[in-house]
């Protein structure tokens, strides 16, 4: 009798360490997946965020440096909802009044933009984690571009106007693609550019 009872409680000791094993593993996976605390720094508060400018070299280099994927923890975060309502009220604010802004623009080293759909009834501003430009279609045309981080300086960039977008669509958590025309994909090319440390300023057409 007494040899079983040690024998199940050996047994139920070494479960219940597995199990802490597995919890710690798990927490730790899911902490390194979440976000920085130099991002929550920037992300926590509420209205408009500073918009770093080339004007400044720490705020350049930044700017020169591709961004990371969000992961699925960060886009269902209560971070990633003040992001993305932060973001919209930066660019919409009338210090800014642009029309796109992507997350290294606010500090942020995620692939996140927020656009405004020109094309869709509204022209409301929308925001996109895990953004590519997947496909172009026919040929470039030149438009005249500004940059809330270029301060003060406009030009000529050659830009596709058909193309198509994928993301990660916060609602279905899956990930998503669709066509977009006209100006909308101007914004979105250039918005996309920022995400790989890219700005138009190295596009210029001569």
């Amino acid at each position: 009798m007494r040899r079983t009872y040690h024998k199940n409680l050996t047994f139920l000791l070494s479960a219940v360490a597995i199990l802490l094993l597995l919890f710690m593993f798990f927490s730790l996976s899911e902490a390194g997946a979440g976000w920085g605390q130099a991002e929550k720094s920037l992300i926590d508060g509420e209205g408009v965020m500073r918009v770093l400018t080339i004007d400044d070299k720490t705020d350049s280099l930044f700017l020169r440096t591709p961004c990371k994927d969000l992961t699925s923890k960060q886009i269902h975060s209560k971070e990633y909802a003040i992001l993305a309502e932060r973001m919209i009220a930066t660019v919409t604010s009338p210090e800014q009044d642009g029309v796109g802004i992507a997350g290294p623009q606010v500090g942020i080293g995620r692939r996140i933009v927020a656009v405004q759909r020109f094309d869709k009834p509204g022209e409301p501003f929308e925001v996109y984690p895990n953004i590519r430009v997947t496909a172009k279609r026919g040929e470039p045309e030149p438009g005249p571009e500004g940059c809330l981080s270029v301060p003060g300086r406009r030009g000529d960039v050659l830009r596709w106007q058909d193309i198509d977008i994928s993301y990660v669509s916060p609602a279905t958590r899956r990930d998503t693609s669709e066509t977009v025309k006209g100006f909308t994909a101007v914004i979105f090319q250039h918005e996309t550019d920022h995400l790989d440390g890219v700005l138009y300023i190295d596009k210029l057409v001569p």
